[in-house]
């Protein structure tokens, strides 16, 4: 059943992450889906979302919803992380806070590689994970969840993506997520995957 909205045909991505926000546009935008894509820089008094949640989805509905009452519009959120077996899934819904929200990446990357030092390469599994979370007027939600399996590397390589792309290794490849084109990157990657189960999602909801 189509679930037809009425005009206008515009999406708000409530993220304030700059290199999320490109990526999900970038994405939406190959999709086709004929929408104009917000973003919270169109709500210069966007207030800030606390992530409270323990899950992924749930700091995804926090974000999707703070964005669809400051805006009105269906809004779409994503939160997600990297994954650490070996850590005990570490540091997960944590990724970003991780050390700290102000400690830069290559720092927390670092302390990470430390870590496993001494962990083989069978038990460096990992995993990028993205909840997406598609927020309604009407106050349904539709979600998706994309997985991206890997190892963690054994060093740092790559000058693409952001985050702990460049630790992020893909078995059987050689190639860490940093070496990706963007425009592979998106093919493979948690987000990309997510995104694209909630790009039929959309196209449902629009019409």
């Amino acid at each position: 059943m189509t679930l037809s909205l009425s005009p206008p045909r515009k999406l708000l991505i409530a993220t304030t992450n700059p290199k999320k926000r490109g990526e999900m546009q970038t994405i939406l935008a190959s999709t086709d889906l004929d929408l104009e894509l917000l973003t919270l820089q169109d709500f210069p008094a966007t207030p800030e979302v606390e992530e409270t949640g323990e899950t992924f989805f749930e700091n995804s509905h926090l974000k999707a919803r703070a964005g669809l009452q400051l805006s009105g519009l269906v809004t779409i959120a994503d939160d997600g992380g990297f994954c650490v077996d070996a850590l005990g899934g570490s540091p997960g819904v944590k990724s970003h806070r991780f050390l700290g929200e102000n400690t830069s990446f290559e720092v927390k990357m670092t302390k990470i590689l430390e870590m496993m030092e001494d962990v083989s390469d069978e038990e460096r599994t990992c995993r990028f994970q993205s909840a997406v979370v598609i927020a309604l007027p009407d106050g349904r939600t539709f979600e998706c969840l994309g997985i991206c399996e890997g190892r963690v590397a054994h060093e740092m390589r790559g000058d693409y993506g952001f985050g702990y792309d460049p630790i992020f290794l893909f078995p059987g490849t050689g190639k860490h997520m940093a070496e990706l084109l963007p425009e592979d990157k998106h093919k493979v990657s948690h987000r990309g995957k997510a995104l694209s189960c909630a790009a039929k999602h959309l196209r449902e909801i629009f019409g």
